[in-house]
């Protein structure tokens, strides 16, 4: 039999196929054992292993069932996300991973309205000037707008998370689209602040020098209690596992949030916002 080998270093998926193939080989398995095991055709476990087909959500799902990998952190699911985001930031990803399954997510954010927080309309905008810019194509805009979708499942979920979002004032602010889109985005913020899982605050443009934090930033608290960030610079992004380097900035949220308008304070300047009053 013609083995065709591989390079992992070719492309993502590439490296998909090839640990796909290493993990199978380790085992002492055929392709038809794996393929009985996850129930697809030994002919989809060669075309995904030699890089000939893109590997599903379902498959890889499938896959670390069968390998016994479901709930560890080098999950096949992880590295299809990976390859399905490609045109996202380095660590975002693997933080997306870890929020959908954090106790407490914490985010500061300044300029744009948070994925967690955006309608699909003013998502959609934003996903598409990056088109216009040329940063990515009209195929990673859609995933784009696919992922902050998926990431709001995390408002649903039981048990839901407590999530804090502090917003800079020049979120709301700034226009994004036609007035209609930006009204309903706004009205989708006083709807976030009604759940019962839920803060939202404004920092205003007033806090000037006494704001901790000038760029976004995300904190999640695991189920476990561990901690870790991630925050983002124009061209990368960088996930943070050591408490020791979390725990400096989660005080700095925490000041974040005590210079902040209070809820109640920050629902009536976005309700202001909407009657057009300044």
């Amino acid at each position: 039999m013609n083995r065709k080998e591989l390079d992992p270093e070719s492309s993502p998926q590439a490296a998909f196929g090839a640990r796909l193939r290493s993990e199978r080989e380790a085992r002492g398995w055929k392709q038809e054992d794996l393929a009985e095991r996850v129930g697809y055709a030994s002919s989809h476990i060669s075309a995904v292993e030699t890089a000939r087909k893109m590997p599903t959500l379902r498959f890889s799902r499938s896959v670390d069932l069968a390998f016994g990998i479901a709930d560890t952190e080098r999950t096949f699911e992880r590295q299809w996300r990976e390859i399905r985001h490609g045109s996202l930031l380095e660590g975002f990803p693997q933080f997306v991973d870890h929020e959908r399954r954090a106790a407490e997510i914490r985010l500061y954010e300044v300029g744009v309205i948070p994925g967690l927080l955006q309608t699909p309309e003013y998502a959609t905008i934003v996903a598409d000037s990056a088109v216009k810019r040329g940063a990515i194509t009209a195929e990673q805009a859609k995933e784009r707008v696919t992922l902050v979708a998926e990431r709001q499942t995390a408002l649903v979920r039981t048990p839901a998370p407590l999530i804090f979002a502090v917003l800079d004032e020049s979120c709301l602010r700034r226009p994004i689209g036609e007035p209609g889109v930006m009204n309903a985005q706004l009205a989708r913020l006083v709807e976030f602040a009604e759940l019962p899982n839920t803060v939202l605050q404004i920092a205003p443009f007033s806090m000037g020098e006494r704001r901790p934090l000038s760029l976004p930033l995300y904190i999640l608290t695991m189920a476990d209690r561990s901690l870790m960030s991630y925050a983002e610079s124009a061209h990368r992004g960088h996930l943070e596992r050591d408490g020791r380097f979390v725990l400096p900035l989660l005080a700095a949220y925490h000041q974040l949030q005590a210079e902040a308008c209070s809820q109640a304070e920050s629902v009536a300047v976005i309700n202001q916002l909407r009657k057009g009053t300044p």
